[in-house]
């Protein structure tokens, strides 16, 4: 690390690692694949300190037992407001990055909706459609957990990519339990996708559709994303979703 970074709070080194991100390279993979990996975007100590917080009730609005409603097995916890800062740094930080993408995709689908700049522009959308809870979310899996094939739609208004961080190091912490999406297209079978992530990397990807260019115009391919059974050993995430739920 140099000598400015180190001087640097985590907060604002953080928005400069997002600023840093080869775009073009992120951009390509999310118009080709739906989804594309960050290597390395926290480091463990950050990635240790954020799944530490996952015993303390203060830190969270909401825990779902998955086994319970069908989505698997494992849980995980909705933060409350004030977010942690590394959370509320990495969804302001994404954010602006993220805007032109998902408004050319929705202007190639034919979605009469777009984006502001400004995350806290969108989420007075957000807020004024009654969409008031944060979405921000952190997961915690056991041996034999997994995470069933979903999409996370939460209301009305849904931002068409989100970000997802493995705070657990497999291998070391766990084995299985890998990051898993499928793309459904017309007339055609599911297409899977495995990413193989380390602890600290990041996946951004579609939350629901993603237009494709085919030889007669674009069209929309739906996706899901879920998590493998784990073998052994325990894994955390921490999910980034941009617009709040109902």
């Amino acid at each position: 690390m140099s000598a400015l970074a180190s001087r640097l709070t985590p907060a604002r080194d953080l928005s400069h690692r997002v600023a840093a991100l080869d775009w073009a390279r992120i951009t390509a993979d999310l118009d080709a694949q739906g989804a594309a990996q960050v290597e390395r975007l926290l480091a463990p100590a950050e990635c240790e300190a954020l799944a530490g917080l996952y015993p303390r009730e203060d830190v969270f609005r909401s825990r779902v037992v998955m086994g319970r409603h069908g989505f698997g097995r494992g849980e995980y916890q909705y933060f409350a407001h004030p977010l942690p800062d590394t959370v509320a740094r990495l969804r302001e930080s994404f954010y602006p990055r993220l805007v032109p993408i998902a408004n050319r995709w929705h202007t190639a689908m034919g979605v009469d909706v777009h984006f502001p700049e400004s995350h806290a522009d969108f989420l007075a959308r957000c807020h004024a459609a009654g969409q008031l809870r944060p979405t921000p979310l952190l997961l915690r899996y056991g041996e034999g957990d997994y995470n069933c094939l979903h999409q996370d739609l939460y209301g009305e208004h849904v931002f068409p990519l989100q970000v997802a961080v493995l705070l657990s190091e497999p291998g070391r912490d766990f084995t299985g339990g890998e990051f898993v999406m499928t793309e459904q297209r017309p007339r055609m079978q599911s297409r899977p996708m495995v990413l193989s992530l380390r602890q600290g990397d990041a996946v951004v990807f579609a939350v629901h559709q993603r237009p494709v260019q085919g030889t007669r115009g674009v069209y929309r391919v739906n996706l899901r994303h879920g998590v493998s059974r784990l073998h052994s050993g325990a894994r955390h995430t921490v999910g980034i979703i941009f617009h709040d739920a109902t």
